[in-house]
Protein backbone atom coordinates (compact mmCIF):
# COMPACT_ATOMS: atom_id res chain seq x y z
CA UNK A 1 0.00 0.00 0.00
CA UNK A 2 2.96 2.72 0.44
CA UNK A 3 3.99 1.88 -2.88
CA UNK A 4 0.93 2.35 -4.28
CA UNK A 5 1.12 5.21 -2.19
CA UNK A 6 4.68 6.41 -3.19
CA UNK A 7 3.70 5.94 -6.77
CA UNK A 8 0.49 7.66 -6.47
CA UNK A 9 2.24 10.92 -5.06
CA UNK A 10 5.16 10.66 -7.14
CA UNK A 11 2.90 10.62 -10.51
CA UNK A 12 0.95 13.76 -9.04
CA UNK A 13 4.28 15.86 -8.53
CA UNK A 14 5.06 14.62 -12.25
CA UNK A 15 1.60 15.84 -13.53
CA UNK A 16 2.00 19.30 -11.38
CA UNK A 17 5.62 20.11 -12.75
CA UNK A 18 4.46 19.28 -16.33
CA UNK A 19 1.56 21.04 -15.85
CA UNK A 20 3.59 23.95 -14.69
CA UNK A 21 5.87 23.74 -17.73
CA UNK A 22 2.85 24.27 -19.95
CA UNK A 23 1.18 26.99 -19.28
CA UNK A 24 4.43 28.78 -18.80
CA UNK A 25 5.25 27.64 -21.85
CA UNK A 26 2.08 29.61 -23.57
CA UNK A 27 2.81 33.21 -24.74
CA UNK A 28 0.82 35.71 -22.73
CA UNK A 29 -1.85 37.99 -23.78
CA UNK A 30 -1.36 41.82 -23.38
CA UNK A 31 -3.87 44.23 -23.90
CA UNK A 32 -3.30 47.56 -25.34
CA UNK A 33 -3.50 51.20 -23.87
CA UNK A 34 -5.57 53.13 -26.40
CA UNK A 35 -4.74 56.32 -24.67
CA UNK A 36 -0.75 55.60 -25.23
CA UNK A 37 -0.92 54.07 -28.15
CA UNK A 38 -0.42 55.44 -31.99
CA UNK A 39 -0.68 54.32 -35.66
CA UNK A 40 0.87 56.73 -37.63
CA UNK A 41 2.08 57.45 -41.07
CA UNK A 42 4.04 59.72 -43.63
CA UNK A 43 4.29 60.56 -47.45
CA UNK A 44 5.49 63.18 -49.12
CA UNK A 45 3.30 65.87 -51.46
CA UNK A 46 6.06 66.92 -54.16
CA UNK A 47 9.10 67.35 -51.41
CA UNK A 48 7.25 68.06 -48.20
CA UNK A 49 5.99 65.31 -45.76
CA UNK A 50 3.02 65.00 -44.98
CA UNK A 51 1.71 62.94 -41.70
CA UNK A 52 -1.39 61.16 -40.65
CA UNK A 53 -2.89 58.59 -38.11
CA UNK A 54 -5.59 56.70 -37.51
CA UNK A 55 -8.04 57.65 -34.48
CA UNK A 56 -9.23 53.79 -34.02
CA UNK A 57 -7.46 50.33 -34.21
CA UNK A 58 -7.98 47.24 -32.34
CA UNK A 59 -4.98 44.66 -31.79
CA UNK A 60 -4.49 41.14 -30.19
CA UNK A 61 -0.93 40.86 -28.55
CA UNK A 62 0.94 37.77 -27.51
CA UNK A 63 4.19 38.66 -26.37
CA UNK A 64 6.61 35.86 -24.91
CA UNK A 65 10.16 37.47 -23.80
CA UNK A 66 11.29 34.28 -23.59
CA UNK A 67 10.89 32.43 -26.28
CA UNK A 68 10.26 35.41 -28.81
CA UNK A 69 8.99 33.27 -31.51
CA UNK A 70 5.42 32.33 -29.68
CA UNK A 71 4.76 35.79 -29.58
CA UNK A 72 2.17 36.79 -32.53
CA UNK A 73 0.63 40.24 -33.37
CA UNK A 74 -2.94 40.99 -35.02
CA UNK A 75 -4.56 44.70 -36.14
CA UNK A 76 -7.27 45.82 -37.35
CA UNK A 77 -7.91 49.55 -38.56
CA UNK A 78 -10.85 51.01 -39.26
CA UNK A 79 -9.92 52.72 -42.65
CA UNK A 80 -12.42 55.69 -41.95
CA UNK A 81 -10.80 56.71 -38.92
CA UNK A 82 -7.94 58.42 -41.04
CA UNK A 83 -6.80 61.89 -39.65
CA UNK A 84 -4.49 63.76 -41.36
CA UNK A 85 -5.34 66.95 -39.39
CA UNK A 86 -7.19 68.56 -43.02
CA UNK A 87 -10.89 67.40 -43.49
CA UNK A 88 -11.28 67.52 -47.33
CA UNK A 89 -7.80 65.24 -47.47
CA UNK A 90 -9.39 63.04 -45.08
CA UNK A 91 -12.77 62.60 -46.69
CA UNK A 92 -10.50 62.44 -50.48
CA UNK A 93 -8.85 59.53 -48.91
CA UNK A 94 -12.01 57.65 -47.82
CA UNK A 95 -13.16 57.68 -51.73
CA UNK A 96 -12.43 55.23 -54.57
CA UNK A 97 -9.77 57.47 -55.68
CA UNK A 98 -7.47 56.33 -52.89
CA UNK A 99 -8.67 53.44 -49.90
CA UNK A 100 -12.87 53.21 -50.80
CA UNK A 101 -13.68 52.72 -47.08
CA UNK A 102 -17.11 51.87 -48.29
CA UNK A 103 -15.68 48.45 -49.95
CA UNK A 104 -12.97 48.24 -47.93
CA UNK A 105 -13.64 49.36 -44.84
CA UNK A 106 -10.47 47.82 -42.60
CA UNK A 107 -6.93 47.11 -42.86
CA UNK A 108 -5.36 44.73 -41.46
CA UNK A 109 -2.25 42.62 -40.13
CA UNK A 110 -1.87 39.50 -38.99
CA UNK A 111 1.36 37.80 -38.08
CA UNK A 112 2.46 34.28 -39.40
CA UNK A 113 6.01 34.07 -37.75
CA UNK A 114 8.11 36.19 -35.09
CA UNK A 115 12.05 36.03 -35.01
CA UNK A 116 14.38 37.83 -32.43
CA UNK A 117 17.22 40.04 -33.82
CA UNK A 118 20.74 40.27 -32.55
CA UNK A 119 19.91 43.63 -31.25
CA UNK A 120 16.87 42.87 -28.80
CA UNK A 121 14.17 43.21 -30.39
CA UNK A 122 11.45 41.51 -32.81
CA UNK A 123 10.48 41.12 -36.81
CA UNK A 124 6.72 39.84 -37.12
CA UNK A 125 5.98 39.07 -40.74
CA UNK A 126 2.85 38.37 -42.11
CA UNK A 127 -0.11 39.34 -44.48
CA UNK A 128 -0.62 43.43 -44.38
CA UNK A 129 -4.29 43.71 -46.46
CA UNK A 130 -4.94 47.00 -47.33
CA UNK A 131 -7.68 47.95 -49.99
CA UNK A 132 -8.68 43.87 -50.20
CA UNK A 133 -4.71 43.30 -51.61
CA UNK A 134 -2.68 41.29 -49.38
CA UNK A 135 1.05 41.58 -49.56
CA UNK A 136 3.90 39.98 -47.38
CA UNK A 137 5.75 42.44 -45.08
CA UNK A 138 8.42 42.43 -41.89
CA UNK A 139 7.55 44.43 -39.45
CA UNK A 140 10.49 45.47 -37.07
CA UNK A 141 9.49 45.80 -33.90
CA UNK A 142 12.07 47.23 -30.88
CA UNK A 143 10.86 47.24 -26.86
CA UNK A 144 11.09 50.32 -25.82
CA UNK A 145 10.72 48.90 -22.03
CA UNK A 146 9.23 46.56 -19.55
CA UNK A 147 8.64 46.68 -16.18
CA UNK A 148 6.35 45.42 -13.49
CA UNK A 149 3.90 47.98 -12.10
CA UNK A 150 4.11 49.23 -8.59
CA UNK A 151 1.13 47.12 -6.27
CA UNK A 152 -0.64 50.80 -5.43
CA UNK A 153 -1.17 51.64 -9.01
CA UNK A 154 -2.56 47.74 -10.08
CA UNK A 155 -6.10 48.61 -9.31
CA UNK A 156 -5.79 52.37 -10.55
CA UNK A 157 -4.46 50.68 -14.33
CA UNK A 158 -7.42 48.19 -13.72
CA UNK A 159 -5.46 44.63 -12.44
CA UNK A 160 -2.17 45.56 -15.07
CA UNK A 161 0.45 43.71 -13.52
CA UNK A 162 3.11 44.34 -16.50
CA UNK A 163 3.81 47.22 -18.66
CA UNK A 164 5.87 47.39 -22.07
CA UNK A 165 6.39 49.69 -24.55
CA UNK A 166 7.02 48.69 -28.20
CA UNK A 167 7.87 50.46 -31.60
CA UNK A 168 7.12 49.10 -35.06
CA UNK A 169 7.97 50.95 -37.97
CA UNK A 170 8.29 50.02 -42.26
CA UNK A 171 7.56 51.07 -45.06
CA UNK A 172 5.20 50.13 -48.28
CA UNK A 173 4.44 51.02 -51.75
CA UNK A 174 0.90 52.27 -51.98
CA UNK A 175 0.71 51.27 -55.52
CA UNK A 176 0.91 47.84 -54.64
CA UNK A 177 -2.09 48.32 -52.93
CA UNK A 178 -3.79 49.74 -55.25
CA UNK A 179 -4.26 53.05 -53.52
CA UNK A 180 -4.21 56.31 -55.37
CA UNK A 181 -3.36 54.80 -58.63
CA UNK A 182 -6.41 56.13 -60.80
CA UNK A 183 -5.22 59.52 -61.53
CA UNK A 184 -2.23 61.76 -62.52
CA UNK A 185 -2.40 63.93 -59.70
CA UNK A 186 -2.40 61.08 -57.48
CA UNK A 187 0.70 59.21 -58.98
CA UNK A 188 2.39 62.38 -59.87
CA UNK A 189 2.64 64.43 -56.72
CA UNK A 190 2.13 62.35 -54.07
CA UNK A 191 4.70 60.07 -53.12
CA UNK A 192 4.37 56.75 -53.89
CA UNK A 193 6.57 55.29 -50.18
CA UNK A 194 4.76 55.34 -47.45
CA UNK A 195 6.45 55.59 -43.65
CA UNK A 196 3.82 53.68 -40.89
CA UNK A 197 5.02 53.73 -36.94
CA UNK A 198 3.40 52.27 -34.65
CA UNK A 199 3.77 53.58 -30.99
CA UNK A 200 2.39 50.85 -28.72
CA UNK A 201 2.24 50.71 -24.62
CA UNK A 202 0.24 47.56 -23.58
CA UNK A 203 -0.68 46.16 -20.12
CA UNK A 204 -0.30 42.25 -18.90
CA UNK A 205 -2.84 41.15 -16.26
Amino acid sequence: MRLQHKRLAAYLIAAMVAGGVAAQSEPTSWALDPAHTEVKFAVNHFFTPVTGKFEEFEAKLQYDPENPSKSSVEVTIPVASVNTGNSMRDDHLRTADWFEVEKHPYITFKSTSVRATDSGGLVARGPLTIKGVARQVELPIALLGRQPIPAPMQEMMGGAQEVASFQASTAVDRGDFGVGVGSWAATMVVGGEVEIEILAEAHRR
